[in-house]
C-alpha cells in the first residue's frame, strides 16, 4: 500500500516514497491523524509523487492566477456515524468531487489528471480506501483524547497557488465547527487564537512527531505547487477562456436532484434558493442570523439584512463562492440582541427574479428548503469557515442523516 514518507527532511523521489511506504505498511497513530486525515482524502490533489520531472519549459500557465483550493468536510453525528465529503477547484472552477459513498475521486474536467499516469492514480485510491476504513476509528482516538462532545463537524482547508517568479504559496488550516482551530505555519502547527482550549493541546501533539512535520513541508512546497503546475499545463486551454461556466465531464450529481452543471451552457439564468438558520451564538443574549442563498447563475447578487425597508449596518457579507454545479452560493449574517430579531427580514435580488424579490421573515422560515445532506455538505457547510462565521447550520428540526464512513 502506498503511504507517506516517514520523513521528508529532503524531497523524496518515487523510489524513496515507494521503499518508505515498505517500512511502515500500517495506518498513522492518532497523533498525527488530524493532518493526514486530509491529505490522505485527496492526496491525488496533492501528495502523489511525479511520474517524472516536470519540463523546465512546460508551456507557461495563464496570466491570470488560478490557485488550487481544497476542501474536506468530515461530519461525526457520535461515534457511530460520520461521513467525509471533498472536493477541490481552481479558482473558481471545479475539477474535483470524491463523495463519501465513493471510492474514487471523480474527475470534473478531462484534464484534472494533470500530468499523472493512471497507475499512480490507481495505486492512490487502493491508499483512499485503506485509510478511509481507519479513518473513524482514529478520529474517535482523538475526540477521546481532548474531549470533544459529538455531533461535531471539521473542516480541512489547503492547497497552494503558483507565483511569477517560478514561487508559489501554500496553506492548510483546519476548523472545528467553522472556526479556525489551527494552520501550519513555518515548520510546525499553531493554534488559533480564538481557538478552543484543546486546540493547543492538539497541536502540542502533532508538533511532537518531527516526521510528518517535515512531510507536510514536502507536501505543501514542493509536491502541491508541481501538481498545479501540471493542471495548468494540462488545463491551458479551458483555464485562460474561463469566464463562463463550461461544461462538465460526467459524475454521477452530488445529489438526487438535477445536475445544473451540463444545462447552466444554454441557459441565461438560474434562480437562487434562499433559506434562514442561525449561527454559533455570538455571546450571551446574542443571536447570529444567517441567510443562505445557493444555485444562482450569474455571479451577481445583492443580499442583506433588513427591517422593513431599512437596511441593517451590522450585515455581514461572506465570499461568493463556486458550488459543484457551477452555479454560487453566498452567506450573509447579522449579529443582534435576542430581542431585536423579531420584524427582521433577508431580502435577495437576482437577475433571474426579475422584480420579484426574495423576502424571508425571521422567525417564520428558519430551515432549509427540503435540502438533502449530500447536497448541503458540499454546497453549504464549511464554505465561509474563516471568513467570519460558520457554516454549521443548526436548525434543531432538520437534522441531516449521517452515513458511515
Amino acid at each position: 500500500n502506498l503511504m507517506l514518507p516517514a520523513s521528508c527532511s529532503s524531497a523524496p523521489g518515487e523510489g524513496a516514497w515507494l521503499r518508505a511506504s515498505r517500512r511502515h505498511p500500517s495506518l498513522p497513530s492518532p497523533s498525527v491523524c488530524l493532518f493526514l486525515f486530509f491529505f490522505l482524502l485527496l492526496p491525488s490533489l496533492l501528495c502523489q509523487p511525479l511520474p517524472r520531472p516536470l519540463r523546465p519549459a512546460f508551456s507557461p500557465a495563464p496570466q491570470r492566477h488560478f490557485p488550487l483550493r481544497c476542501l474536506q468536510i468530515s461530519s461525526f453525528a457520535n461515534s457511530s456515524w460520520m461521513r467525509t465529503d471533498g472536493l477541490a477547484w481552481l479558482r473558481d472552477l471545479q475539477a474535483y468531487t470524491w463523495r463519501n459513498d465513493s471510492d474514487t475521486i471523480c474527475f470534473l474536467k478531462p484534464w484534472s489528471q494533470g500530468t499523472f499516469s493512471d497507475q499512480q492514480w490507481e495505486q492512490l485510491q487502493q491508499t483512499f480506501q485503506v485509510y478511509r476504513r481507519s479513518f473513524t476509528r482514529d478520529i474517535r482516538e482523538f475526540v477521546k483524547m481532548l474531549h470533544i462532545d459529538y455531533p461535531f463537524e471539521i473542516q480541512v482547508s489547503a492547497g497552494c497557488e503558483v507565483l511569477p517568479g517560478n514561487t508559489s504559496e501554500s496553506f492548510i488550516r483546519v476548523a472545528f465547527q467553522g472556526r479556525d482551530v489551527l494552520s501550519f505555519q513555518g515548520t510546525s502547527w499553531v493554534s488559533a487564537p480564538d481557538a478552543p482550549p484543546w486546540g493547543q493541546m492538539a497541536c502540542t501533539v502533532l508538533n511532537q512527531d518531527q516526521g510528518t512535520r517535515e512531510t507536510v513541508q514536502w507536501l505543501l512546497h514542493d509536491i502541491c505547487p508541481r501538481f498545479l503546475r501540471g493542471i495548468l499545463e494540462t488545463g491551458k486551454s479551458e483555464l485562460e477562456k474561463q469566464g463562463q461556466p463550461a461544461s462538465v465531464t460526467s459524475c454521477p450529481p452530488l445529489h438526487s436532484g438535477l445536475h445544473l452543471g451540463s444545462l447552466i451552457p444554454l441557459l441565461d439564468t438560474v434562480k437562487p434558493e434562499a433559506w434562514l438558520s442561525s449561527g454559533p451564538s455570538p455571546g450571551p443574549g446574542r443571536l447570529l442570523l444567517v441567510c443562505h442563498v445557493s444555485g444562482f447563475y450569474p455571479k451577481p447578487v445583492w443580499v442583506t439584512w433588513m427591517r422593513g425597508e431599512r437596511e441593517q449596518s451590522g450585515t455581514q457579507q461572506g465570499d461568493i463562492v463556486p458550488n459543484a454545479d457551477e452555479t454560487w452560493y453566498l452567506r450573509v449574517t447579522l449579529d443582534v440582541t435576542a430581542g431585536e430579531a423579531t420584524g427582521l427580514s433577508c431580502r435577495v435580488k437576482h437577475s433571474s427574479l426579475g422584480d420579484q424579490d426574495i423576502i424571508l421573515y425571521w422567525g417564520e422560515i428558519e430551515s432549509g428548503p427540503s435540502w438533502e445532506w449530500e447536497e448541503t455538505v458540499l454546497k453549504h457547510r464549511g464554505r465561509d469557515w474563516g471568513r467570519g462565521g460558520s457554516g454549521h447550520t443548526q436548525d434543531g428540526g432538520n437534522e441531516a442523516p449521517y452515513q458511515e464512513g
